[in-house]
């Protein structure tokens, strides 16, 4: 079994405390935060089935599992005469399991490529038969793992990492489906004006002939659209035909754990603090009954308007990473306690904006007519629900809003303090690796800064309304590239996600990490985080190194047998690394040498003195190339451009793809957060924050006492059962 697919022993486990905020809050607070929380988990279980066909049957083996039976039996069990486990099979075992439950799936979420337990799997097996869970409910047990058994141990090619077709597996498309038929869909949904953001798409073949079944997720299943009170605003459901094929957009997916989330909102909303935020909810809870994601759209503008709450919190279909295609969003919901003395920075980052926009290489032709200032707050997260946690953010993802009406940042600053420590940092010389272990996290804070404030809020999108209107003088308007007036821009119901489709994600992390890099070379934003003289130049310095050196961990996350990349930010990183490359005269290299060990090792240097001439010089060149194909919907340079940078080869003086083993060697294992979990007194007057100690066992420990319920077990095997006609897993 290779290695590259086993999750290691090793793996770092880490707390993500917020103790200290979460005491901070009154009762009413806390009573909101429980019941947010509650939500935002029950809808995380979502994500297993946006993973993998198998993912939510080992989810629910491994909870029937360790919930059956205290885990100190468990292990005794496993380590005695009748299963016969060592104590690194017990390890790995539960490091699969930890990883499992993270990554609420059988894939990483950063990274996605899949990974299968370390302990044998007759080991595995033979733990179960004799397992509490097994002598309680036999027939449940054979049958789940009759249902995951096989595939969880699976290193089939198709199945190594996430994509459509030939080149991996998704379940937001039926196993049948080929990027054509996404395509296709994809013109069916711009044609119809319906957003692809809460939908997957299952493919039948009727005499013949291919019907699409676009599934929306919603409590309410088709049966009971017409008792919805807001079925008015669902209006796109029902059979069609488009360039004669058939088509049915239909209500229900996932349907009973959008009812745990309605449920949970419901009551959040009973705690809520204001009339704003009661509405917020109202939008949320009639979106996950009825699929409207209109009444999404209504409640993000409300969301918007909610002025610095003490619990921030957002939840629904958001990131489009994972969909093969880029319009598909996967299911997050995250809550989180304003940092109050941390946040002050920011907020003078957002204050001074106005000002540090003109910074930027495009001018004002290219940028929104108005800055739309939004809330920038750093929180501690007590609850982030979804195949991953980030350090920032920057929200709502629809177009229209983010243009026209505002947006939110947030820095998730106990993520920042917990995750983004290394222990061992590699590919940089000594003196550059003391420097970068003492100045990693506040320049990250930086980076992460103007990277979701003035990366992601910047630019403008040139657009077409229906009724002719544009938002641009087309007469005025040059070029950045050619000098000439430009010629192509959004037409109506053209979005940026669903014009640059595979890239768009990628290509917008790129462009907002260029920013950071560009602007964190200006003293007077630098000032605001309390970086001055020389320490600023150091601050500048780590925050370049730590980008080059991503560019080289970034190939970690690229597959060389389909040439495709299985992250968007990690690839960004990597493009950036071969535009500051291709700057030349010294400012970047990356050389093969022997390391300590006398394995062959890298060397990442960069020369902190041409950064602000070289360096600069290239960003500014390359962000209004970015921002010029972005703004024009200029797909077809776009692509070429971003492709060339995004190619791994063994050509010239830089071989990446040769790099690329030495750099897989020297991986190391990415954390495991362990979360706390709430939990209201019985007379509900009250909540009691639970904490774990941070190990393989506490993150499991810490997911049997989330979902207590075999309700839930219930659910997710019911909801399975509707999905497999279209993932045979045979």
């Amino acid at each position: 079994m290779s290695s590259q697919y086993v999750l290691p022993n090793s793996s770092p486990v880490v707390n993500l405390d917020c103790l200290v905020a979460f005491n901070c809050l009154s009762a009413k607070e806390k009573l909101y935060t429980h019941y947010l929380s509650k939500a935002a988990w029950h809808g995380g279980l979502v994500v297993l089935f946006q993973t993998s066909p198998e993912s939510p049957i080992i989810f629910v083996l491994l909870q029937k599992l360790f919930r059956a039976q205290p885990l100190d039996e468990l292990k005794k069990l496993a380590l005695g005469p009748a299963c016969g486990f060592n104590q690194d099979e017990w390890q790995a075992l539960l490091v699969y399991t930890s990883g499992l439950y993270a990554n609420m799936g059988n894939y990483k979420g950063f990274g996605d490529t899949k990974f299968v337990p370390g302990t044998p799997q007759d080991k595995l097996k033979t733990l179960i038969w004799k397992s509490a869970a097994y002598i309680s409910c036999p027939e449940m047990i054979e049958n789940l793992w009759s249902w995951c058994g096989k595939r969880m141990y699976s290193l089939a090619e198709k199945e190594l990492q996430l994509g459509l077709g030939d080149e991996g597996t998704t379940t937001y498309f039926s196993a049948n489906c080929t990027m054509e038929d996404a395509k296709l869909v994809q013109k069916f949904l711009d044609a119809k004006a319906i957003s692809p953001y809460n939908s997957r798409v299952f493919k039948t073949i009727n005499d013949g002939k291919p019907h699409y079944d676009v599934r929306l997720a919603s409590v309410n299943t088709p049966d009971l659209v017409e008792q919805s009170e807001t079925a008015d605003r669902v209006n796109h459901l029902g059979a069609s035909e488009f360039e004669g094929t058939s088509f049915s957009v239909s209500c229900g997916d996932y349907s009973a754990l959008m009812a745990y989330v309605a449920t949970n909102l419901k009551k959040a909303k009973d705690h809520a603090a204001n009339e704003t935020e009661e509405a917020m909810l109202q939008s949320y809870i009639d979106s996950f009954t009825t699929s409207s994601l209109q009444a999404h759209k209504d409640g993000s503008r409300l969301w918007i308007k909610d002025k610095g709450p003490i619990v921030e919190t957002y939840i629904g279909f958001i990131e489009t990473y994972r969909d093969p295609i880029g319009v598909r969003g996967e299911f997050e919901g995250f809550v989180a306690i304003v940092n109050k003395e941390m946040s002050q920075k920011f907020a003078s980052l957002v204050e001074n904006a106005e000002t540090f926009l003109p910074m930027l290489p495009w001018g004002n032709d290219y940028e929104k007519d108005r800055f739309l200032r939004p809330d920038f707050t750093s929180l501690d997260v007590v609850t982030f629900s979804g195949s991953g946690i980030p350090a920032g953010i920057n929200i709502p993802n629809y177009d229209e809003i983010r243009q026209n009406e505002g947006f939110k940042n947030v820095s998730l600053g106990n993520v920042l303090s917990a995750g983004y420590k290394e222990e061992k940092v590699t590919f940089l010389s000594a003196g550059d690796v003391e420097l970068y272990k003492l100045l990693k996290a506040p320049s990250f804070e930086v980076q992460v800064g103007l990277h979701e404030l003035l990366g992601h809020g910047s630019g403008k999108l040139f657009s077409e309304k229906t009724d002719g209107i544009r938002n641009f003088d087309s007469e005025k308007i040059k070029d950045l590239e050619t000098g000439e007036k430009i010629s192509s821009w959004y037409a109506p119901g053209e979005t940026y996600d669903s014009k640059f489709q595979v890239i768009s994600s990628t290509y917008e992390e790129c462009r907002a990490e260029c920013v950071g890099l560009y602007l964190c070379l200006e003293p007077c934003i630098l000032k605001i985080f309390a970086h001055e003289g020389d320490k600023a130049q150091d601050i500048i310095y780590v925050n370049w190194l730590n980008m080059v050196r991503a560019g080289v961990l970034g190939l970690e996350f690229y597959t060389p047998k389909t040439k495709k990349w299985r992250q968007a930010h990690m690839q960004a990183r990597y493009v950036i690394l071969r535009v500051l490359l291709e700057a030349g005269e010294g400012l970047v290299s990356v050389t093969k040498t022997n390391g300590e060990d006398g394995q062959p090792d890298l060397l990442v240097s960069l020369d902190r003195s041409k950064i602000n001439s070289v360096g600069k010089a290239a960003i500014a060149k390359f962000l209004q190339r970015l921002q010029t194909y972005k703004s024009t919907g200029d797909l077809v340079r776009a692509e070429a451009m971003y492709v060339a940078y995004a190619t791994v080869s063994d050509e010239g003086d830089t071989p990446f793809l040769c790099y690329r083993s030495i750099v897989m060697n020297r991986k190391q294992p990415r954390k495991l957060f362990v979360q706390h979990n709430t939990s209201v007194t019985s007379d509900e007057s009250s909540v009691n924050i639970s904490t774990y100690e941070s190990s393989p066992e506490g993150l499991i420990q810490s997911f049997i006492e989330r979902f207590t319920s075999t309700d839930v077990d219930d659910a997710i095997i019911d909801l399975w059962k509707k999905d497999q006609p279209n993932f045979p897993t045979e």
